[in-house]
């Protein structure tokens, strides 16, 4: 990985098996969390499964030598908006980041294109095209993020309840402002695209958005999810760090080494130990022990943690029973394309856009999330493309583009609308037709793209886990975005905090409150827990065991 550097895992020494805090896992959730613990004055361990740090934050040239690809995720507006993330200083550890001219872009076949910028009167001026007041009706909702931004973001990225924070929301709103923003929350985005537009662009900024989780635009609070994100594209965009992924997790790497915190890698944990209930280390595969005489801390993905890390015998039984109902996101096939020039779009506005939405009309899309929720893959995939020279001129040589594609397949297979596919993702027959249907999708958009290919590279959703544990089945948000996996009931029904029925142990993945995306806020909020386990947090894991028998 470009810049990253590569912490070999040896076998510590006797002094070194002892220590404040051990961190499992080392994406920016567990980077997180082991700044905070060694800014502190923890002496922190972070141990890592792979060769290199990063979780799904990496990048490498996988398609033409010159071409560097992101490997999972690639625009980070919740890394840039975060106020977890902002406070870690990592400008001073080499990161910078930049953006495409336009931030988002959403074709349709008439060679239209609703385009979301920076700039908020170009956004409006686009959706008037469209239709006439529908600018201004965006202007009013960008208002409202406006008066609320600092106060909301603060609670999102707050352990929950988010006290503080949501008195401060609540004192912005007033009471029946509160009520009406709840209210709002609940939404779907077709919802709230009928209620306050009358022309199709607006919903389908909104709804692409929103299905960068695993929410369709019928799914109850998908309209706050597409609203948040289109708004963070509006204030910060879509930004990239310079020169690949994998540069955020240099300067996270970087922070943690300054804070003193050690990182190993080659270091798969397959044991929390538990004595009396309460975590006091580790074991690895390879038979070494480490004492954590304060916390240790879980990027990992909740299924795994309890089952498998800490084990049944030490949970309690309705916790076991919760977990059989954890739900996934959708499985996701990732494809990485060197180009030899630009793709091109019949949307004009298409061109220069960061991120594109390959789906057509709003309808579409739903057919889409319809299928998924039955289980059964797409006929039409909606792809999440990204075109990575367009937003940062390094990735490639001058004059070509690397580009990359995304789209969600059922996390367990039971069907496909287009009759043909079974979902065995090994089979190479089924990898060539579905790879065929996604790119034949983003050629229905810009007639000539196969012409550019000059190499890709694809991941399955097998591949996806083999690269990052927590990627289960090719998951990438740590479970289901549903309003039924969220705050209190995320990742099962409890007190939507890091702390677990193993005293001493937190839970400091996206499988914890807030959720998917690179914010750091999983990370930080466990990190926080163990910081203040004083009384408070005594009895936040009384209370958690109590909810769980």
């Amino acid at each position: 990985m470009d810049g990253v550097p590569n912490v070999a895992g040896g076998v510590a020494g006797q002094a070194g098996r002892m220590t404040d805090a051990v961190v499992i896992g080392s994406g920016p959730n567990g980077l997180v969390a082991a700044i905070l613990l060694a800014d502190a004055g923890w002496d922190v361990l972070l141990l890592e499964a792979q060769s290199e740090p990063g979780g799904a934050v990496r990048s490498a040239e996988v398609t033409v030598p010159g071409f560097v690809s992101d490997l999972y995720s690639a625009f980070y507006p919740l890394g840039m908006a975060s106020p977890v993330m902002s406070r870690l200083g990592l400008d001073q550890h080499g990161l910078r980041w930049t953006h495409a001219p336009k931030v988002l872009a959403h074709p349709l076949p008439d060679g239209r294109a609703a385009v979301l910028s920076r700039d908020l009167e170009l956004t409006a001026a686009n959706l008037d095209s469209f239709h006439p007041g529908d600018g201004d009706a965006w202007r009013r909702l960008y208002a409202e993020w406006d008066r609320l931004r600092e106060p909301l973001l603060a609670a999102l990225f707050t352990p929950f309840p988010p006290v503080r924070a949501g008195v401060r929301l609540t004192r912005t709103l007033g009471l029946s402002g509160a009520l009406r923003f709840a209210r709002f929350g609940t939404l779907s985005v077709r919802r709230l695209a009928q209620e306050n537009f009358a022309g199709e662009a607006p919903g389908l900024l909104l709804a692409g958005n929103a299905i960068h989780t695993d929410l369709a635009p019928e799914s109850a609070a998908s309209g706050i999810f597409g609203w948040l994100l289109a708004m963070l594209g509006q204030t910060v965009g879509f930004p990239v760090p310079v020169g690949g992924a994998g540069q955020l997790t240099a300067a996270l790497v970087s922070r943690l080494q300054a804070a003193g915190a050690r990182l190993e890698c080659n270091a798969r944990v397959e044991r929390v130990l538990v004595r009396d209930g309460r975590a006091v280390g580790v074991r690895t595969t390879d038979g070494r022990e480490y004492t954590a005489r304060r916390a240790v801390l879980a990027d990992v993905d909740a299924p795994s943690l309890y089952l498998h890390l800490v084990g049944r015998e030490h949970l309690p039984a309705l916790l076991l029973a919760d977990l059989e109902r954890f739900q996934w996101d959708n499985a996701t096939v990732k494809v990485d394309w060197a180009l030899s020039r630009p793709i091109p779009w019949t949307a004009e506005g298409a061109r220069g856009a960061g991120t594109v939405h390959v789906g057509g009309e709003l309808d579409n899309l739903s057919r889409y999330c319809h299928a998924l929720d039955l289980q059964l893959i797409p006929a039409q995939p909606f792809v999440i493309l990204g075109q990575m020279t367009t937003a940062d001129p390094t990735r490639s040589p001058a004059g070509t583009e690397s580009a990359w594609g995304y789209t969600h397949v059922p996390w367990r297979v039971r069907g496909d609308v287009g009759g043909e596919l079974s979902g065995d993702w090994s089979a190479a027959v089924e990898r060539e037709r579905f790879l065929d249907r996604l790119e034949s999708q983003v050629e229905s958009f810009a007639p000539g793209f196969r012409d550019c290919l000059l190499a890709r590279h694809v991941q399955f959703p097998g591949e996806m886990e083999a690269h990052d544990g927590n990627l289960v089945g090719g998951a990438i948000n740590g479970g289901t975005a549903g309003l039924h996996q969220q705050l209190i009931f995320r990742p099962v029904p409890g007190l939507g905090r890091p702390e677990t029925p193993v005293t001493g142990l937190y839970l400091a993945s996206s499988s914890a409150h807030p959720g998917g995306g690179v914010h750091g806020g999983c990370g930080a909020n466990a990190a926080r827990a163990a910081l203040h386990a004083g009384v408070g947090g005594r009895l936040a894991v009384v209370a958690q065991r109590a909810l769980n028998r």
